[in-house]
Parts: structure tokens; sequence; C-alpha cells
């Protein structure tokens, strides 16, 4: 993992929410994962069988995940042993984000969202 320390001397976040995470911290592996219907509908209409997310596509599939064959040489040089910021101020923080102030070795974050508009027959 990397070598440097990260300071932070103040961070103010407003609002975190639906199992967001603030790490202050190094990490190995950072995985983040969140699932969400959005139904809109011009009335105010509850069936009872809705959230199931087996019966939509979107939620099913596997999500490709290409394999990097390039050859990348890299070569850093760390003149300064800190990553130094005074102040992170954030809004918000939602559905399955992350901040993470440190190092990580593996990250991995999915998102799948499935919109479906209902709207009314008009003659």
């Amino acid at each position: 993992m990397l070598s440097r320390t990260s300071i932070v001397d103040q961070l103010k976040a407003d609002t975190v929410a639906f199992s967001s995470v603030i790490q202050i911290g190094d990490s190995t592996y950072v995985h983040g994962f969140t699932r969400a219907l959005a139904v809109q509908r011009e009335t105010d209409t509850f069936l009872g069988n809705e959230g199931n997310f087996l019966s939509f596509k979107a939620f099913t599939i596997s999500v490709p995940l290409v394999p990097i064959e390039e050859v990348i040489s890299m070569q850093t040089m760390h003149l300064n042993p800190a990553i130094k910021v005074n102040n992170i101020d954030i809004n918000g923080i939602s559905t399955s984000s992350v901040v993470h102030i440190g190092s990580s070795k593996h990250i991995s974050m999915e998102a799948r969202v499935k919109h479906i508009r209902q709207l009314l027959q008009h003659e």
C-alpha cells in the first residue's frame, strides 16, 4: 500500500445518508453497492407488489469487467511524505457513496437504478 500520510485539518459533512461512509484511515478494500427503483406516477397509487429487484433485468445481469491488458510503466517519487488539506466541506453524501481520507488498495463501486414512469392515458 502507499506510504503517504493524509492530513485534513477540518472535515464538515452536512448529510450522510443511505449506507454511505466517511472512512478516515487506510483501507485494503472499499466496496460500495446500491440498488434503487425510481417510480414516477401521475397519481398516488400503490399496488403493494412493488420493489422486487429480481423482476428487472437491470438488477440481474452481470456487469462486464473488461480486464486491463495494457502494460503500464509508472515511476513515482513522493518528495513530500504527506498530503495536506486545510478544509473539506461536503453538502451531502448519499446512496452508498464513500468519502475516503487515506490510502486504498482496491476500490469497487456499483450503482444500479431502474427509472419507471407510469403516466395516465389521455384521450
